[in-house]
């Protein structure tokens, strides 16, 4: 009989929010979790980790694999196995540290401090910071935010904060459920965060390791299951959008793309609107011509100053889903014209000319400018991160790839600060993240294989997203990528803080086919 608080999924296959696949599980193995009722907080959440708990010891019995469920939004099969699912969607309270659960060598303060259970959406997560008094921010947030915060944090989410990084690196503490009958309160040791008072909250093991909590960051849900995680936020902050059109893509674009000095590029709004916070750049490879303005890059790009009132809340449009902007012209695209992939680059063209456009500068906080972008169609997603150095090399070398193999969308590239995470794919200093979105299909995926042997063959590092459309990866890529001792040390973290039952248990062909499924030892 299952504990309260545990119900069972009665399902057998599932699939991801962009349709891109379908995932058989095996029956009776998916659960749905639930928050039981009690007398307070700390009993609801005590007795979710035992239900937590109780699924790991009946998996190890039964001999079969779980993994956490977020909202879906990869688009691999990276955080699934091949056994059941656990929808943690209720489990989703969060609230502010108070000063006694906060250690005293913690080096912010204790209003800095935010602790989420790991089914909460990010958008709520700023929704509910917003209404703090003072109000509250999310550092940085990835462009569609309707993804958990362990399953953003699990997948090296990002944003396009070159100052700040992805998820993770605003993340500073882990509960996690490593077995049958153990849980830890995870943290750095060189950052100290959580007093002994809330680990008695947690009625957990302190753990303070700087490796096995940067490896532990980034695993997609294969370090047994999150619970709660703690996060840095700031006050709240706005930003102002500058939407500029397109302009050439010339020496003085490629130097910017490559240095993040954007003093060549005289851009309206340097100096009066507050400190550059975000910088993006798309180009529509079905229509590009180097050294010419009217067939070169569209910039956006946002500055970040204090929030002051009163305050306006921005107002989005509908007509294009401005979430991720190239996978929100997809979808558009596909609502309006169905059975139109052939078509594609004929009609990217004209939606790029309506969607990608100058427009008068928008403020807005986080939640305002990067909402909860809602997918419709068979989109598809691929993201490589390379050092910002090489961007505009890799740009060019696409666009060849492209006139050989027509990709049914374009490219985009954001900006990030490289990240602490053992296996964050934002590994380079300073992370140029290129996004290549488009209809899913045979012409994506051999423009996707094409672009990363090009890469490979000119000698260009880089790491592929762990959330996005990887295909591609194995033992020798993966090694390639972060290097022998960043793997190494990941896969001895996972040996560390599991057991070998409950290794089993979060075992999975994804992590087998990137060499990450080691029980003994480490990687030669």
């Amino acid at each position: 009989m299952t504990p309260i608080g545990i119900d069972p999924l009665p399902i057998q296959q599932w699939s991801n929010k962009h349709q891109n696949f379908t995932h058989d599980l095996i029956p009776d193995c998916s659960f749905k979790l639930w928050n039981p009722p009690a007398v307070n907080y700390r009993n609801r959440y005590l007795a979710t980790t035992k239900n937590f708990q109780w699924l790991i010891e009946n998996a190890i019995n039964k001999n079969h694999k779980l993994r956490a469920m977020g909202s879906g939004w990869s688009f691999t099969k990276v955080g699934l196995t091949e056994g059941g699912l656990i929808d943690t969607a209720g489990l989703n309270f969060s609230f502010p540290i108070s000063a006694d659960y906060v250690s005293p060598l913690y080096a912010q303060e204790p209003e800095d401090l935010y602790f989420l259970q790991c089914g909460a959406i990010i958008h709520e997560v700023n929704t509910r910071l917003s209404s703090k008094n003072p109000q509250r921010s999310l550092k940085a947030s990835g462009a569609s935010n309707g993804q958990t915060i362990a399953g953003a944090l699990s997948t090296c989410t990002h944003g396009a904060a070159f100052n700040v990084g992805a998820v993770p690196d605003f993340v500073v503490g882990l509960h996690l459920i490593t077995g049958a009958d153990k849980h830890i309160w995870l943290e750095r040791a060189t950052y100290p965060v959580a007093s002994p008072n809330f680990i008695n909250w947690l009625d957990a093991e302190l753990i303070q390791d700087d490796a096995l909590f940067n490896a532990a960051l980034v695993s997609f849900g294969s370090f047994g299951f999150i619970h709660g995680v703690m996060i840095e936020t700031e006050p709240q902050f706005l930003l102002t959008e500058h939407r500029y059109g397109t302009i050439a893509y010339d020496d003085t674009l490629k130097t910017t793309m490559s240095t993040l000095n954007f003093s060549g590029l005289n851009l309206p709004g340097v100096g009066e609107n507050g400190e550059m916070y975000h910088f993006e750049v798309v180009f529509n490879i079905h229509d590009f011509e180097p050294n010419n303005p009217a067939k070169g890059a569209f910039i956006k790009y946002m500055f970040k100053k204090p929030f002051q009132l009163p305050h306006t809340p921005l107002q989005r449009r509908n007509d294009f889903t401005y979430g991720d902007d190239l996978l929100g012209i997809i979808s558009t695209l596909m609502d309006n014209l169905p059975g139109s992939g052939m078509a594609v680059p004929a009609l990217v063209n004209v939606m790029f000319k309506m969607a990608f456009k100058p427009e008068p500068p928008r403020i807005g906080t986080v939640r305002e400018i990067f909402n909860y972008t809602k997918f419709r169609g068979k989109v598809c997603s691929a993201a490589i991160a390379i050092d910002i150095a090489d961007s505009p090399r890799a740009v060019e070398l696409l666009v060849e790839v492209n006139k050989q193999n027509p990709f049914p969308g374009g490219l985009s590239l954001r900006y990030v600060k490289g990240t602490k995470a053992t296996l964050g794919f934002t590994k380079f200093p300073k992370t140029c993240v290129l996004e290549m979105d488009g209809i899913d299909g045979q012409a994506a995926r051999k423009f996707y294989e094409a672009a990363w042997n090009r890469l490979e063959q000119e000698n260009i590092p880089y790491t592929l997203h762990w959330g996005k459309i990887n295909f591609n990866l194995n033992e020798t890529r993966i090694k390639q990528m972060f290097g022998s001792t960043q793997v190494e040390a990941w896969v001895n973290a996972r040996n560390t803080l599991l057991n070998i039952p409950t290794l089993n248990v979060f075992n999975s062909q994804f992590l087998k086919q990137c060499g990450l499924d080691k029980i003994h030892g480490a990687i030669v």
